[in-house]
C-alpha cells in the first residue's frame, strides 16, 4: 500500500498489504494507472499462515481479496492456511493508494483505487487492473475520475505504451521495443517480459496458462488488440459562431426537415444523434487521406492561417494528398511566415467517412453541373432542386450520418431533402450471399442472360424496406411476368398500327366498356403518380401488372379482339377501342418508363421513330378528371361477377369436350340477384363472354343448371350455339348465308368486307 496514511487510520492499518488483481493480459501491466473495486463487493484483509517452501504467496503476506472469491484466490495461490483480520469498507477504499507492482522500475507513481461499475465478483479478485491506455471500462472510468485525481494531485495522463506497429514504446520503461502482437497477428515477446519482470520484482501470487481469445479482425481475420490513442474530434455540444447552434442541436433540426423513407429512418439516425459522444474524425491508418494541420508545440493550439492553407490547397490539387507526407516536417507548406521547429505537423489520416460526408461539397455544389443547388436557401420538395441520397440501412451509421453532420456544421443544413434506404440481398433462401457459399448472384450474368430490365423489375417489384432475395427461381418468375407485360404492350402495338387521329372517338360517344377502361386509366394514374412520389415502387409495379394481365390481356383484349378485327372500318366501337388503346398506350410507356426505361424506350420508338425523340422526355399523361366515374365501375363489377360464373361454366364444356371455343356456345344466363340482373341490363353479355349468343333471364334458373359458390343468384346453363360457322369472324350463327355478296359470313363481316374493299379501291 501507499505509504503516506496514519498507521492510525483504517488506511493506515493496511499499509504494507496487497490488493490482489487478476489479468490474462500481463502486457497492459505496464499501462495499469488504477485499480477498480465495487462499493457493492464485501471485502477483507486476508493473512498468509501456512504456504509451501519457495511458494510465491509467502506466510505473513496481507492480502486484500473480495470476501467471495478468497477462498479460490489462495488456492490458486497454493495457499494452505489463511485467516482474515478484518472486514473492509468499501467506502473507505477510496483515499487508498497503492504503489506500481514495477514501482522501483520506472513506475513510481501513486495508483488510486476507483469505484466501478463493471467490476463484480464472479471471478477474479474482485478488483481490476485499470489502464486506460487499452480498455474501453477502463478508459472512461479513468476519464470519470479525472477532477477528483486532478485534485489530489495524481497526474491524469494517459500513457500511451504500445505504437501502431504493437511494440512498447517509451511509455513502459524496461520494455521498450518489446512486441505485443506482430504484423502477421502472432503472439510477441512482451508478455513474457512482463511476467518476468513481476517475478522479480515478487509482485506474483500465482499463474496459470489459459488460450487469450483476442477480438478478431473481419478483413485480415488476424487478432487485435485495443489501445486507446489520441484522436482529433468535433464538438457535438459547443456552439458554432456562424448558425449560433451546437452541431447536435442543427442535426436534430436538420432531421426533422428531412424526408425519410421508410419513416422509420427517422428515429434511427434521431436516437444516434441525439446519444452520440464528440465526433471523432481521425482513424490510425497507414493510408487515406491526411488531416493536413499543424499544432503549435507550445500552446497546443492549431494552427489557423490562410497562407498555410492555401499552399496546402494548392499542393494538394497539383500533386494529390501524398503531397502532405513527403514533406517531413512541413516547412514548404509553414515558410516564409512560420518556423517549422515549432509546430508539429500532423500526420493522422481523416476517417473515411468524412471523406464521404463532404461529397456534397464537390457534386451537388457544381455550379456548372447543379447550379440550383449551390445556394444553401434551398429547401425540401422544391421539385427540380429535391436531392435524395439512397443507400442501405447501415448507413445510418454511415454516409447519411457523416454527412448530416458535415453539412450541418459547415452549411447549417443537411445536404440531403430525402433519404431512402433498403435492406440487404439475400439468396433465394434468406442466406447472405458468400463466393465460399457459390450463392451468388452477379448482376452482369443476370444482364447479360435476361437483360438490364430484368434485373430493374426484380428491383422495382421487392419490398426494399426489408431484406430481399433473389437466385434463379425468383428471376426465373421475373422474366416470365415480364414476358406478359411485353405481350401486352406488343398486342397494344400492333393494334394501333392503322390508328389515324381521323380514327379519335371523343369520350362522349364511346360505349360503356371504353369508359371504364378510361375510369381504370384515371383510377391508376393517382395510384401511379402517388407511388412514384412515395417511392413505393412495388405497389408501382403490382398496380400495372394487375392492369395490364387481369383488365387488359385477360378481360378488354378478350372481349374487343373480335370489334378490332371484324367490325366495319366505320364502326363506332372499333374506333373507339383504338382511341383507348392510344390513351393507354400513352399512359403505360410513360408509367413503366422509369422502372423498365430499356422496354419503355424500345415500345416507344416503335410508334413514334425518331432521331430525337424518347420516352424519358415525356411526362405523364395529364388524364382528364371526367374519366373517372364510380357508378360505372361499380356496375361493371357486376358484370365482371356475371361473366364469371359463365366462363366456369364454359371451362366444364370444354373439359367433357362438348365445345371446343366458347364461340361454339350459347349461354342461358339466370340472374336471380336483382342488382347484378339489373346491371347487365342492355349489355350484349355475348360480347362480353366471348360467346356466339346468350340469352339473360331473371331467375333461379333449373336445378341442374351450373352455380359457382362465390356468385350466389347466378346459374348457367350451357347451350350450343345454333347455325353456321362465320369464316371471318368464328362465331356461328343462323344468320351466315344471308347476304348473298358473301354467303359464308355474317352480315356484320359482309358490310366489313365490302368498307373494306371500297376503301382499297379508293386508295388506288
Amino acid at each position: 500500500m501507499w505509504d503516506g496514511a496514519s498507521s492510525e487510520t483504517e488506511a493506515g492499518k493496511l499499509l504494507g498489504a496487497s490488493v490482489v488483481i487478476w489479468t490474462t493480459t500481463p502486457w497492459t501491466i505496464p499501462g495499469n494507472r488504477a485499480i477498480s473495486y465495487s462499493k457493492k463487493i464485501n471485502y477483507a484483509l486476508y493473512e498468509v499462515t501456512e504456504a509451501p517452501e519457495g511458494n510465491w504467496a509467502k506466510v505473513g503476506e496481507r492480502l486484500i481479496l473480495a470476501e467471495k472469491l478468497a477462498d479460490n484466490v489462495m488456492k490458486s495461490a497454493k495457499v494452505t492456511a489463511f485467516k482474515k483480520l478484518f472486514d473492509l469498507v468499501p467506502n473507505k477504499l477510496f483515499p487508498i493508494y497503492c504503489k506500481h507492482p514495477l514501482h522501483n522500475s520506472g513506475y513510481g507513481f501513486k495508483v488510486p483505487l476507483l469505484d466501478g461499475d463493471h467490476v463484480t465478483d464472479e471471478d477474479g479478485t474482485g478488483f481490476v487492473h485499470t489502464a486506460p491506455g487499452h480498455g474501453r471500462d477502463d478508459f472512461e472510468i479513468w476519464m470519470a475520475s479525472g477532477k477528483m485525481l486532478a485534485e489530489r494531485k495524481i497526474d491524469t495522463h494517459i500513457p500511451f505504451t504500445v505504437d501502431a506497429d504493437g511494440r512498447f514504446t517509451k511509455e513502459a520503461p524496461g520494455f521498450e521495443g518489446k512486441r505485443v502482437i506482430d504484423d502477421k497477428g502472432n503472439k510477441g515477446d512482451a508478455n513474457d517480459a512482463v511476467i518476468k519482470a513481476l517475478s522479480e520484482s515478487n509482485a506474483l501470487i500465482a499463474r496459470s496458462r489459459l488460450k487469450h481469445q483476442y477480438p478478431h479482425s473481419w478483413r485480415s481475420k488476424k487478432p487485435v488488440i485495443y489501445r486507446n490513442t489520441p484522436q482529433w474530434f468535433i464538438a457535438m455540444d459547443k456552439k458554432i459562431p456562424a448558425f449560433n447552434a451546437t452541431l447536435r442541436g442543427l442535426a436534430m433540426q436538420g432531421i426533422k426537415d428531412v424526408k425519410w423513407v421508410p419513416a422509420a429512418g427517422e428515429n434511427r439516425i434521431n436516437g444516434m444523434i441525439e446519444n452520440r459522444p464528440d465526433w471523432v474524425i481521425s482513424r490510425q491508418r497507414a493510408w487515406g487521406v491526411p488531416i493536413a494541420v499543424f499544432v503549435n508545440k507550445d500552446t497546443g493550439e492549431t494552427l489557423q492561417d490562410e497562407r498555410v492553407n492555401k499552399r496546402i490547397t494548392d499542393a494538394f490539387k497539383k500533386e494529390g494528398a501524398d503531397a502532405w507526407f513527403a514533406d517531413k516536417d512541413g516547412a514548404r507548406f509553414l515558410k516564409p511566415d512560420f518556423e517549422p521547429a515549432k509546430f508539429e505537423k500532423v500526420n493522422d489520416i481523416l476517417d473515411v467517412w468524412f471523406d464521404s460526408g463532404s461529397t456534397h461539397a464537390f457534386t451537388l455544389e457544381d455550379p456548372k453541373h447543379f447550379p440550383s443547388l449551390a445556394g444553401i436557401s434551398r429547401k425540401r420538395d422544391g421539385g427540380k432542386d429535391t436531392v435524395m441520397y439512397l443507400e442501405g440501412s447501415d448507413q445510418h451509421r454511415g454516409w447519411f450520418h457523416s454527412s448530416l453532420l458535415e453539412s450541418c456544421g459547415t452549411r447549417g443544413r443537411p445536404p440531403y431533402d430525402v433519404v431512402l434506404t433498403h435492406g440487404f440481398t439475400l439468396d433465394e433462401h434468406g442466406r447472405k450471399m458468400s463466393k465460399s457459399l457459390g450463392n451468388t448472384v452477379e448482376p452482369q450474368k443476370v444482364i447479360k442472360e435476361s437483360g438490364a430490365d430484368i434485373l430493374r423489375m426484380w428491383v422495382a417489384a421487392t419490398d426494399y424496406s426489408d431484406d430481399q432475395r433473389i437466385g434463379p427461381e425468383i428471376l426465373k418468375t421475373t422474366v416470365d411476368t415480364y414476358r406478359k407485360l411485353r405481350n401486352t404492350l406488343r398486342w397494344i402495338l400492333g393494334s394501333l398500327h392503322p390508328f389515324t387521329e381521323a380514327d379519335r372517338v371523343a369520350f362522349e360517344k364511346m360505349p360503356e366498356l371504353e369508359k371504364l377502361m378510361l375510369h381504370r386509366l384515371a383510377e391508376m394514374d393517382a395510384v401511379i403518380r402517388k407511388s412514384y412520389a412515395e417511392f413505393d415502387y412495388k405497389r408501382v409495379f403490382a398496380t400495372l401488372v394487375q392492369f395490364m394481365t387481369v383488365d387488359l390481356s385477360a378481360f378488354y383484349f378478350d372481349i374487343r379482339k373480335d370489334a378490332l378485327y371484324c367490325d366495319p372500318i366505320s364502326s363506332v366501337t372499333r374506333k373507339s377501342c383504338l382511341t383507348v388503346l392510344d390513351h393507354t398506350f400513352n399512359c403505360l410507356t410513360t408509367w413503366i418508363a422509369p422502372i423498365l426505361c430499356f422496354t419503355a424506350e424500345e415500345v416507344w420508338l416503335s410508334r413514334f421513330p425518331s432521331e430525337n425523340g424518347s420516352v424519358h422526355n415525356e411526362t405523364f399523361p395529364e388524364v382528364p378528371v371526367n374519366w373517372k366515374n364510380e357508378a360505372l365501375a361499380e356496375k361493371w363489377k357486376k358484370i365482371r361477377t356475371v361473366r364469371r360464373a359463365v366462363t366456369g361454366a364454359l371451362e366444364i364444356e370444354r373439359a367433357q369436350k362438348r365445345i371446343g371455343s366458347s364461340l361454339e356456345a350459347a349461354p342461358h344466363i339466370f340472374i336471380a340477384d336483382k342488382e347484378l340482373f339489373e346491371a347487365c341490363k342492355g349489355i350484349d353479355m355475348a360480347e362480353v363472354c366471348i360467346t356466339s349468343d346468350a340469352k339473360v333471364e331473371a331467375g333461379e334458373g333449373a336445378s341442374d343448371a351450373f352455380r359457382m359458390p362465390e356468385v350466389p343468384g347466378v346459374a348457367v346453363v350451357p347451350v350450343r350455339a345454333e347455325g353456321t360457322k362465320c369464316a371471318r369472324s368464328w362465331k356461328i350463327s343462323k344468320l351466315v348465308g344471308s347476304d348473298k355478296e358473301h354467303p359464308d359470313v355474317t352480315p356484320r363481316d359482309a358490310d366489313a368486307l365490302r368498307e373494306y374493299h371500297a376503301a382499297r379501291k379508293a386508295a388506288g
